[in-house]
């Protein structure tokens, strides 16, 4: 009897935690990316590993994810509106082509051998201008694929799973095949993997007029987004804390390829293990996540894993050992998602639906957006003391961006509190806070 019940309560847990994939185009989309993402974490490798061997230079690291990332920062927030109008499944697939051919056009010019760093930038800078409609869409799209809203938390944490589950896989085999095929290989790997959610997309029911089809200009919805993202304090510091945040911790997957060859004196399979130990590290705060039943605790829990990161990353910095390395990096990666999934699914059950395109854009500026400027300064301040100063760095920025979150949790707390209860977004977690509301005042 004993048994059975434990296989029950395990069969449960498991259970709970895939629950939104019971929604049938949740699912669709889960299994598209579970490919795809896997591809794109193979060119993210690929392509770093390639501008390191052309040009030998961390500062060119830098540079060329700056300029693939900073179209988030410039176009995100129009981009919120236009997604704000349009029909968010449609966008999407328009998206997932483009970034397709991009992945297409430099698997053919790296295969051909004519592949030149100013090719990498200028295709970069092509996919930066996709990934600023991409990202913000993939996010609000998720809403309109759950019809049951107690289990968008649930989602959202399984979406920052299936990055690292693709993240720890992708880069694994991006290490082993640029190593025995090179990276043109990998370029191509990725392209051929965007049919895969292509062909989900296609296959989606998605509910007509599930858009706005009467707006005003372009600028004062921009203007209206702008206000009501920054004037309510809750998603005003998540976005603060996340740009600080982005800037520091995203330095040092700029600089992994001057660790993995120059530190630990390793190849691109190094560069694919110690990527594939954050993706694992990440793939297991993403099922932490997605286990919890409701919001309850995602502040105190954000607050816990920026120290966490920061600690980790620390010493990571200084470590020569390639063992010791990955388990730092596991630390980390765990840190990591437990951020940036938090800090979404907050801001994802605290917005309206009708401005959700636009806080997502900024929540894209701020993670997205903030990190090619920590890019571009990784590059620089690695040239001048060093990759291990740098990321000592980073690891102290985040420690003060987890201090600053532990203090302002009280105030955050007290005005998160009654939207969660007025929108019942989980019964259980309205149960919850009023519970919690009357130990408070009992014990007063």
């Amino acid at each position: 009897m004993l048994e059975k019940n434990k296989k029950f309560n395990k069969n449960s847990s498991v259970k709970a935690i895939l629950r939104s994939l019971s929604h049938r185009n949740y699912r669709l989309f889960f299994s598209g990316q579970l490919v795809s993402l896997s591809g794109t974490w193979m060119q993210v490798v690929a392509m770093s590993w390639l501008v390191y061997r052309l040009t030998d230079s961390a500062l060119m690291l830098g540079l060329v994810t700056f300029l693939s990332q900073i179209p988030s920062f410039l176009f995100a927030p129009f981009a919120g509106v236009c997604i704000d109008r349009w029909n968010k499944h449609k966008t999407l697939l328009f998206t997932q082509t483009l970034s397709m051919l991009q992945a297409f056009a430099l698997a053919a010019l790296t295969l051909t051998g004519v592949i030149r760093v100013w090719h990498i930038i200028v295709l970069s800078i092509v996919l930066g201008l996709t990934n600023a409609f991409d990202m913000p869409v993939r996010q609000a799209f998720v809403v309109e694929m759950i019809e049951d809203r107690k289990d968008l938390g649930n989602a959202i944490a399984l979406n920052s799973s299936l990055v690292n589950i693709t993240r720890l896989i992708g880069p694994a085999i991006a290490g082993v095949i640029v190593a025995k095929l090179g990276e043109g290989i990998c370029f191509t790997v990725n392209g051929i993997t965007f049919i895969a959610v292509i062909i989900a997309l296609l296959f989606m029911k998605i509910k007509k007029e599930s858009f706005k089809s009467v707006h005003q200009h372009i600028f004062t919805e921009l203007r209206e987004g702008f206000k009501y993202s920054f004037g309510f304090p809750p998603i005003r510091d998540m976005l603060i804390l996340l740009a600080a945040l982005s800037f520091a911790i995203m330095q040092y997957t700029v600089l992994m390829p001057v660790f993995a060859k120059d530190i630990l004196n390793g190849g691109s399979d190094t560069l694919g293990y110690l990527m594939a130990s954050t993706g694992l590290g990440a793939l297991m705060g993403g099922i932490y996540l997605a286990a919890k039943k409701s919001v309850l605790g995602l502040g105190k829990i954000m607050a816990a894993s920026t120290f966490l990161f920061g600690i980790t990353i620390i010493i990571f910095a200084f470590s020569k050992y390639f063992i010791l390395s990955t388990v730092f990096l596991f630390f980390a990666g765990f840190g990591f998602i437990v951020i940036i999934a938090a800090s979404n699914t907050i801001l994802q059950t605290i917005t309206d639906d009708d401005k959700r395109g636009r806080v997502m854009s900024f929540y894209t500026m701020a993670f997205m957006g903030m990190a090619p400027f920590g890019s571009l300064a990784a590059g620089a301040m690695a040239e001048r003391i060093g990759a291990p100063l740098t990321i000592m760095i980073s690891g102290i920025l985040s420690l003060i961006c987890g201090i600053v979150l532990t203090l302002r949790l009280p105030a955050l707390k007290k005005i998160v509190q009654p939207i969660y209860i007025k929108k019942g977004i989980i019964t259980e977690v309205a149960q919850g806070l009023q519970a919690a509301a009357d130990f408070e005042t009992s014990n007063e």
